[in-house]
This record gives C-alpha cells, sequence and structure tokens, in this order.
C-alpha cells in the first residue's frame, strides 16, 4: 500500500513539473539576449520531438508554449524575422533565445553570435 502511494506521489510531483514554467504567450514581450546554434544540432531531437533544422525559421525558449510565433528583432540593427517556438533552451545563463541559424542570418548576427533582442509574441 505505501508503495503504491508513494508511487503515485512522485508521479503527481513529476506531471506537475513538465508544464511548470510554461507561459501564455499573449501579449509577450520581452528584452534579451539571444544567441543562435547551427550544423551541430542539425538532425537532433528538439523538445518538442521534430528534427532540428538550421535552415528553418526555429527557435528555442524557456517557457514559451511550442508553436508559438514570435517576431525577434535586433535591437542593434532593427532587422526583423519571424519564428516558431520548437525547443526548449538557451541553456546559457542570461541568454532569452536560441534562434535557428536562418534566423540569425536574418537578423545579421552570424559574425558575433549573439545580440540584444525583442521577441514579441504574434497572436494567430
Amino acid at each position: 500500500m505505501w508503495r503504491l502511494l508513494g508511487a503515485c506521489a512522485l508521479f503527481s510531483l513529476l506531471a506537475g513539473c513538465a508544464s511548470e514554467g510554461i507561459i501564455d504567450p499573449h501579449g509577450y514581450n520581452a528584452t534579451g539576449g539571444a544567441s543562435y546554434y547551427g550544423a551541430r544540432h542539425q538532425g537532433k531531437r528538439t523538445a518538442s520531438g521534430e528534427r532540428f533544422d538550421q535552415n528553418a525559421l526555429t527557435a528555442a525558449h524557456r517557457q514559451l508554449p511550442f508553436g508559438t510565433r514570435v517576431q525577434v528583432t535586433n535591437l542593434d540593427n532593427d532587422r526583423k524575422v519571424v519564428v516558431r517556438i520548437n525547443d526548449r533552451g538557451p541553456h546559457t545563463r542570461g541568454r532569452l533565445i536560441d534562434v535557428s541559424r536562418a534566423a540569425a542570418e536574418q537578423l545579421g548576427m552570424l559574425r558575433s553570435g549573439t545580440a540584444q533582442v525583442r521577441v514579441q509574441a504574434l497572436d494567430d
């Protein structure tokens, strides 16, 4: 009996952690650091289960739901790109979003590797 009760408690705890931190994208508007990931991750599974494609306009965010479309604006040059969230990250402290190589190219941040950006959720 105690074993079953303990297993149920553990399952409840893990189920709660799985959705912890996911936020409502409506009205999301934040600024922070961005970086990009490319060839090294090509073809690997993302947290959403799809394979990473460095040539697609996708991104990783810690809290926005998978499938959320966001506009990312490079604050240094005002270049913009719309990406779809399909992964979790960034895994580097102090960063807000990781974008694919294709998105980084459109933002003009390939050379530097990082940029200060504004991330705004789009309502579909």
